[in-house]
């Protein structure tokens, strides 16, 4: 496709998430005649996509309710039994704009976003002058919040008056995770709180580049923990008391066993992506669960399946890739603010992220970008599927999204193509991670080498 990526639609306002796009979606989306809920982040450019997208439904005989400003797991917890539209490019730069679409709760899957498409290129016009749809305006936010707070309550201990320093980074976070943390008792300390689309504090994506401050302000204030956001607060980071980092893989390693443990199914399943550490593995083993793997921006589509494919005594218990959680005995939408209070409560009942992360195997991780022109992808990786299995014939290997090599030692290597980029790139994690890389990374040459 070519308007949809693995998270909707994303790009510049000005050259590629236009008000005419909006307006085509929208006209196309709402071709259903289906009641829609919308909100948007808080771009610049989001009043005018805003006003784009509400023509564009309503032309098609689609009813709206306008829900203003909202993170986007708020709107999609205001999607349960009808659809809506989230504006928002999520952790890219302030110049960039998104469409993102749900259907009771859930982000559209493959085959929806292009029906969506298709009928963008068909352009249908609007339906008869008599047959629009009405807007109206609807608020969301605190059914949202006490939602998330009930659902934290029933996971791990109280927080009163546990120390939490969250830095929100100018975007939708700062309406709803220091509520929601106070609201369950914590002493909450906030950076960058205020909702500017302008990014002003930081870069709206949290890596150890930008997350400088919030590490210092966790190190140095005697906090418990600290907490970062994207713009649109569906990507949650965790820093400990010492203001180091914890891997976003240890994060959903702590969040997958703790939810197995809590499971009554006979079967519980964890769904996560192929790039995605064995650390995972190992703690969801260990709590009596197995993990099963879709690939990276199909969280929705992987819990379908497994649900699907399991018996009566199967439950998906917990879906995440590195950073996106989706916590689905609450709902099917990948939410950092849910994330931020069950964490909280979590690392609470541990007393402390030490103990907390304590059994998870915390090995090097390397992730490495192999040049490789586009047109030769496909061939280089049908030759890796036989190169990676006779490269390291200990490990068990799986093809279905890229090729990824488990070794008995609980070391793994993953190379897939990249889906926007001319690279192939290398995933990695081992005691010996660069003596892994290398070798790899010698058998990606090699293919390559061959195809060209």
């Amino acid at each position: 496709m070519d308007l949809f990526g693995t998270a909707g639609i994303r790009g510049d306002a000005v050259e590629r998430v236009t008000p005419e796009l909006a307006l085509a979606v929208g006209r196309a989306a709402g071709e259903s005649g289906a009641e829609f809920v919308l909100a948007r982040d808080g771009r610049e450019t989001g009043a005018a996509l805003a006003a784009a997208m509400e023509a564009g439904l309503e032309s098609a005989g689609a009813d709206v309710r306008r829900a203003g400003q909202l993170p986007t797991p708020a709107l999609a917890f205001a999607s349960q039994g009808r659809r809506g539209v989230m504006l928002t490019a999520s952790h890219n730069p302030p110049t960039d704009n998104g469409i993102k679409l749900f259907v009771d709760g859930e982000e559209y899957d493959r085959e929806a976003e292009r029906s969506v498409e298709e009928r963008v290129a068909d352009d249908p016009g609007p339906v008869a002058w008599d047959e629009w749809g009405e807007c109206d305006r609807e608020s969301v936010l605190d059914d949202y919040l006490e939602a998330v707070v009930a659902y934290a309550r029933r996971h791990g201990a109280p927080l009163d008056g546990v120390r939490v320093a969250v830095d929100c980074g100018n975007g939708m976070a700062s309406v709803a995770t220091p509520q929601v943390l106070r609201a369950l008792g914590a002493k909450v300390v906030t950076l960058n709180a205020n909702v500017d689309g302008h990014f002003p504090g930081r870069e709206s994506k949290p890596t150890p580049e930008t997350l400088t401050d919030l590490q210092e302000f966790t190190r140095s204030g005697d906090f418990a923990f600290g907490l970062a956001h994207d713009g649109d607060a569906d990507r949650i980071v965790l820093v400990d008391g010492d203001g180091a980092i914890v891997h976003e893989d240890t994060v959903v390693a702590i969040l997958s066993e703790h939810y197995v443990a809590a499971s009554d199914a006979d079967d519980p399943v964890v769904v996560t992506t192929p790039n995605a550490s064995a650390r995972i593995d190992e703690r969801v083993r260990a709590a009596g669960g197995r993990v099963e793997r879709v690939r990276l921006g199909a969280l929705h589509e992987g819990i379908a399946s497994a649900r699907n494919a399991g018996g009566e005594d199967t439950d998906v218990v917990f879906a995440a890739e590195p950073w996106k959680h989706v916590h689905t005995q609450f709902g099917g939408w990948i939410d950092g603010v849910a994330s931020a209070a069950v964490l909280a409560r979590l690392v609470a009942a541990a007393d402390g992220v030490a103990s907390l992360r304590e059994a998870v195997s915390e090995r090097p991780y390397r992730k490495v970008s192999v040049p490789c022109p586009d047109d030769a992808k496909t061939a280089a990786m049908a030759r890796l599927e036989t190169a990676i299995p006779e490269t390291f014939p200990d490990a068990s290997a799986d093809t279905e999204y890229g090729v990824r090599a488990e070794r008995p030692d609980g070391s793994w290597v993953l190379v897939r193509p990249s889906g926007t980029e001319p690279y192939v790139r290398i995933y990695a994690e081992s005691d010996d991670v660069d003596a892994l890389v290398a070798k790899t990374r010698d058998a990606v040459d090699a293919a390559i080498s061959e195809v060209r």
